[in-house]
């Protein structure tokens, strides 16, 4: 017969696996999300500074997505912290670009779709930095889940939106 902690322990250790496993899958779905949107840079006016941005986060959240306890090593922790700051800094630079001159839904604007991608860098950087202390459930693995699947679900609405779609730059529009 079990033990009342055994028996606390078995539901515990499955819950816990189970999320271990959406971690990692959302970490695979990001590396997806950043390797497809460094992709889609290639028509971009200033192609090499955006497929870097999302290439770095790609390859650091592939790796957290085969191996979790490698966000706790020093040289990703160092490349992440790195790129965190670059990301943070460039999303001020546009985010003040916007404040002075945007003129439609950020969406719209070259500008706010690419504030977007940095503050979703930024985010789920700081997601896997914080993975390595701490276990990562309940509400941190909701947002997880959930920032993983927004790119997806953002990308197919401004896909379908025809509107959004013609206040492209000619550049955006032979990517897809």
């Amino acid at each position: 017969m079990e033990s009342p902690t055994e028996a606390a322990e078995g539901p515990l250790s499955a819950s816990s696996r189970a999320s271990s496993r959406l971690w990692r899958l959302s970490n695979f779905l990001m590396a997806v999300f950043f390797g497809l949107a460094g992709a889609v840079q290639v028509n971009d006016p200033d192609p090499g500074l955006w497929i870097v941005a999302y290439a770095v986060p790609a390859a650091l959240t592939l790796v957290v997505s085969l191996n979790p306890p490698i966000a706790d090593n020093i040289v990703w922790r160092s490349l992440s912290d790195l790129h965190s700051a670059a990301c943070v800094v460039g999303s001020a630079i546009l985010g003040y670009t916007l404040l002075a001159s945007a003129q439609k839904n950020i969406l719209h604007e070259e500008e706010g779709r690419e504030l977007s991608g940095l503050v979703i860098i930024t985010v789920w950087m700081s997601l896997c930095r914080g993975s390595a202390k701490n276990t990562l459930g309940g509400a941190r693995l909701a947002i997880a889940i959930f920032l993983s699947l927004f790119p997806f679900v953002m990308w197919l609405y401004i896909y379908m939106n025809a509107e959004m779609r013609a206040s492209w730059p000619s550049h955006c529009k032979t990517v897809i």
